[in-house]
């Protein structure tokens, strides 16, 4: 199976050799489950600095899946090109492929997905099958002003995707991507009514999901909003 670009490949010598190197956590088998905006992918992205943990994004699953047009890829592209939804059955597929990927052996990150008690019981069913288990589902608990404040105040770079915040996460140079010197923009629909609608479908679809992780004994929640001090609890549970 190919690999994206910038993915890696667990399997060669000098991949090996790092990991080799590298700290491996605990409980390295993660769902992350926060309101958006609550800081997931940055949580992921610090982990994956330190530990050699894959980070996998349902979204960036179906577009590689439809990039590299496997079977699953065209079902979806055909499904959302018709303005259906995807199927909880075919994402459960694309996640049981990622899952099998080399880069996942030493743990793995699952950012928003599960987003229903439905796909949660899914997923059950292929860490079942994979003879995978669950180690730790992370709810970063955010109140709902810094939520708001975070989706309204936040701004990305036309070039590289990379995104940033005015308030908490400015760039070092106004209006330029740290990372590749593109231009930032801020999205239309980053408005304080979207950023609403946004929250309420998180806690009408997505909140059952905590309790149900919660009864399994899973649930970890962190409720610290300075970055620093959060990426040592979860690290230190993670650890324990």
């Amino acid at each position: 199976m190919s690999f994206p670009d910038g993915w890696p490949l667990c399997g060669t010598p000098e991949t090996r050799r790092n990991l080799d190197k590298m700290k491996v956590l605990k409980k390295k088998n993660l769902i992350f489950i926060g309101a958006p905006g609550a800081g997931k992918g940055t949580f992921a992205g610090a982990l994956r600095a330190e530990y050699p943990v894959a980070h996998i994004s349902t979204g960036d699953l179906l577009r590689d899946e439809i990039k590299r047009d496997t079977p699953l890829g065209r079902s979806a592209a055909g499904l959302m090109k018709e303005g259906k939804l995807v199927p909880d059955q075919t994402v459960a597929d694309m996640v049981r492929s990622r899952l099998q990927q080399p880069d996942c052996a030493n743990g793995f990150i699952l950012d928003g997905y599960p987003r229903t008690i439905r796909q949660a019981e899914l997923l059950g069913e292929v860490l079942a099958d994979l003879n995978r288990t669950l180690d730790r589902v992370i709810y970063f608990k955010v109140p709902d002003d810094v939520i708001l404040q975070r989706l309204t105040a936040r701004i990305g770079c036309r070039q590289c995707g990379a995104i940033f915040n005015k308030l908490f996460l400015p760039p070092k140079q106004e209006g330029i991507c740290d990372h590749c010197g593109g231009a930032l923009f801020q999205r239309p629909d980053d408005s304080l009514d979207t950023a609403r609608a946004r929250l309420k479908v998180f806690y009408d679809q997505t909140s059952p999901l905590i309790d149900y992780y919660r009864n399994a004994n899973l649930l970890f929640e962190i409720t610290e909003t300075d970055k620093e001090k959060a990426l040592a609890l979860l690290i230190e549970e993670l650890n324990r």
